[in-house]
């Protein structure tokens, strides 16, 4: 047995690599939600880290590995690769199949284990955008999928929408660009994908009745084109509103998340044609991320970054650091903190705080004034966070305590 690994955690060797996956003990695993897969897939839990192993053919483990490590590399949202096993054999001598590591994505949740109940459609439009958006990020970083899918991505809250990571990169390969041919491949894999798995959700009576499924795989690539236009047109304008036009399609963009690294722009007859150099999605995640040290989500960071902007503006202060440094020790923290450790599994704390500041405005509604955040906390974890599910509970739970639950 041979591992090959990013991150070395040496609990990895204790192990039981010479059983098939299939067969390997419930003491080894924990139980988590699972999307549907070709391969057999089990979770394991080592030093307080969940990991995730698929038995599948050296090549193709090894082609995925460098493929997450090349992802990760760019930052795209993607699970993280963590290491190859290779070599096995059962104690006869028998030849095994490879692993392939991933670390669990905390909190995420395959498309099916969001759908308990049946599939409303303002669920299935908010994770449709999620996909639409990963798979444009993805094109403009030249990786074409392969196997786009609902199955093929796990999913994240993220402030009332939800965000959306690769966890499959089998069938995938990266360019330095896409050619238009690549793009429409993946989009009808897509189409066609996307058909077959609410059919199934259909058949399973977890889609609402007004769901087509023919409709949603037409809406799905339009929500993809209608974006992908928006980031990639050529603009022509008029040569004395340039500088309006390139500002405003600049913050059109970053509203939409994408960052502008660059605007080409050449002289036509009576204008000027612009083009943007859109380089990654991210820009309010990075933005948080330099002024406070938060990651987020993208919708999570816009509304994290409204409420600094809210608390800047309230407290006259003017330099943008200092203000970012006050409101995460005097607002952000403090609301963690009072966050019971029994609830803090229920959801991660940036998506907490941003339920907390739309649960307060709620609040401030119905009583015709500003109710403070004190009491909207205690409010939402009382009414409201209480009474959730909990995300991440899951992890580290035994098959064997959940099969007896």
């Amino acid at each position: 047995m041979r591992i090959t690994s990013a991150l070395v955690d040496p609990a990895l060797l204790d192990l039981p690599w010479g059983i098939p996956l299939e067969d390997w003990p419930a003491d080894h695993l924990v139980a988590l939600p699972q999307g549907i897969s070709r391969h057999i897939v089990r979770f394991v839990k080592l030093n307080d880290v969940v990991y995730a192993l698929k038995e599948t053919r050296e090549r193709i483990a090894e082609k995925e590995y460098d493929l997450l490590r090349a992802l990760e590399r760019i930052d795209f949202p993607a699970v993280e690769a963590v290491a190859i096993v290779t070599d096995r054999e059962t104690p006869e001598g028998e030849d095994l199949e490879t692993v392939l590591i991933t670390r669990h994505l905390q909190f995420s949740l395959p498309y099916r284990a969001l759908f308990s109940h049946t599939l409303r459609p303002n669920t299935l439009n908010r994770l449709l955008d999620a996909l639409a958006a990963l798979i444009v990020r993805m094109h403009l970083t030249g990786f074409s999928w392969g196997d786009c899918s609902l199955s093929n991505t796990l999913f994240r809250r993220d402030a009332g929408a939800f965000a959306a990571y690769l966890v499959d990169a089998e069938t995938g390969n990266l360019y330095p660009k896409l050619s238009e041919g690549q793009r429409s491949e993946d989009i009808e894999i897509l189409r066609l994908n996307i058909f077959g798995e609410l059919l199934d959700l259909q058949a399973a009576e977890l889609l609402h009745e007004s769901i087509d499924p023919e409709n949603v795989v037409d809406d799905i690539v339009a929500r993809y084109e209608r974006l992908w236009h928006e980031v990639t047109y050529e603009q022509e304008v008029p040569r004395r509103d340039a500088r309006l036009d390139i500002e405003g399609r600049i913050r059109r963009l970053n509203e939409l998340g994408f960052d502008v690294a660059e605007v080409s722009m050449s002289t036509v007859d009576g204008g000027v044609r612009i083009r943007p150099k859109v380089v990654d999605a991210g820009y309010h995640t990075r933005r948080l991320l330099r002024l406070t040290g938060l990651d987020a989500e993208e919708n999570q960071a816009r509304q994290l970054l409204n409420d600094l902007d809210t608390y800047r503006a309230e407290s006259l202060l003017t330099d943008e650091q200092q203000a970012a440094h006050r409101w995460l020790t005097e607002v952000f923290e403090p609301v963690v903190r009072a966050v019971p450790a029994d609830l803090r599994r229920k959801l991660e704390p940036q998506e907490i705080f941003t339920q907390i500041i739309q649960h307060k405005w709620l609040l401030s509604e119905q009583a015709g004034r500003d109710v403070g955040m004190a009491p909207a906390v205690q409010s939402y974890l009382t009414d409201v966070l209480s009474k959730k599910p909990d995300e991440q509970a899951v992890l580290g739970v035994e098959v064997d305590s959940l099969a007896g639950g």
